[in-house]
């Protein structure tokens, strides 16, 4: 089995309320919800390293660039990304094909993580799974489905990712 190396970028899996401002934030200097989510699911063979605590609406290249950067630089060949669902797709298609022999799973949730009635512990063990089991190469899971980078598609309008239509 491989280890798995999960890098957190930010996004609604990492967003707590935050009652100052009664919206949605990221909990500064507090540990990242992922590592929650992988303690609570026992889950301790994963390595966790937070990249940057952003809304994936707020991504630019250069950020999709320290991802693919990391990813590069990983011991590790099985590698997890958690990101904001808003732009998943388009990091997705920006590290396919440039993660060398590396199988590359974005994940997120719809619901943060810290609202407990989320589907961020369902996606994430997915993703975690299918980094271990699936060949090199970039994939999206969400919501019980695996996608290649290039199928991968948010569809807003029935709040989850789905196939691209015929």
């Amino acid at each position: 089995m491989r280890d798995v190396l999960v890098l957190t970028t930010g996004g609604t899996i990492e967003k707590v309320h935050d009652w100052q401002t009664e919206g949605l934030g990221f909990e500064m200097g507090g540990k990242a919800q992922i590592a929650d989510l992988l303690h609570n699911a026992r889950c301790y063979h994963a390595a966790l390293r937070e990249l940057m605590m952003k809304d994936s609406l707020d991504f630019t290249d250069a950020d999709r660039q320290a991802i693919l950067d990391a990813v590069v630089a990983a011991d590790e060949s099985a590698i997890v990304v958690s990101q904001g669902t808003g732009t998943m797709e388009l990091t997705a298609r920006f590290l396919d094909g440039e993660v060398g022999e590396k199988t590359v799973v974005l994940t997120g949730a719809m619901c943060p993580h810290s609202f407990g009635r989320s589907d961020a512990s369902f996606n994430m063990g997915g993703a975690v799974i299918a980094a271990q089991t699936l060949p090199a190469g970039v994939y999206g899971v969400m919501n019980g489905r695996v996608f290649a980078a290039g199928e991968l598609r948010k569809n807003t309008q029935a709040g989850r990712f789905d196939l691209p239509s015929a």
